[in-house]
């Protein structure tokens, strides 16, 4: 995976509640194991008319959030089922950073554990970043070395767990972490042969 440090990117504005991980990415396109492909399914019932073309009124096709690779929405994102390939979805399609008032628990700990960050701000705040990402041109930067959202002059703190901080600031996943106690663990397994 690769490390989020400090991630400045374009923002798209999704100003919706309760979005569970069956409209991220529809049950019929589970069938695959791989986690990478899932990005031209996303939100593929709000993404696409009936005849395949584009549903033009859907925020993500709109063009000024072309590129995206911050999310901002709304309460309860990712609610539902328990699906990993909600933020494999959304991770292929180009997002980095997730921004809503709320997650479902489920889908938070997915996302950390595919190398995204969610990050959880005071609905006041992701009520302006919304606004905001109406402009073609709105950023953000996110630095999570100090655990702040960039806004111009303003700062917004968030909290993450200190072992998913560490993890996403060296880019690895939990067996990443394993593997650093690959010559204690063969230490062991050699003594237990002894023993």
């Amino acid at each position: 995976m690769e490390p989020i440090v400090i991630h400045t990117g374009k923002v798209a504005g999704l100003d919706r509640v309760n979005v569970d991980t069956d409209q991220i990415i529809p049950k019929q396109f589970l069938k695959r194991i791989e986690r990478t492909g899932f990005g031209k399914f996303l939100f593929f019932d709000w993404r696409y008319n009936d005849d395949g073309t584009e549903n033009e009124n859907f925020e993500l096709n709109r063009p000024e959030n072309k590129g995206a690779t911050i999310l901002v929405t709304g309460h309860n994102f990712g609610c539902g089922s328990s699906r990993e390939h909600a933020p494999w979805a959304l991770n292929d399609f180009g997002f980095q950073v997730i921004i809503a008032p709320s997650f479902a628990d489920i889908f938070y700990n997915n996302c950390l554990k595919n190398g995204m960050l969610p990050i959880r701000l005071d609905e006041a705040i992701v009520k302006e970043l919304l606004e905001k990402s109406k402009d073609a041109n709105f950023e953000l930067t996110i630095d999570l070395k100090n655990q702040v959202v960039i806004d111009g002059d303003n700062k917004y703190s968030f909290d993450i767990d200190p072992y998913w901080k560490e993890l996403l600031l060296n880019g690895w996943d939990e067996i990443d972490v394993t593997l650093q106690y690959a010559d204690q663990i063969a230490a062991y397994e050699e003594k237990r042969k002894l023993g």
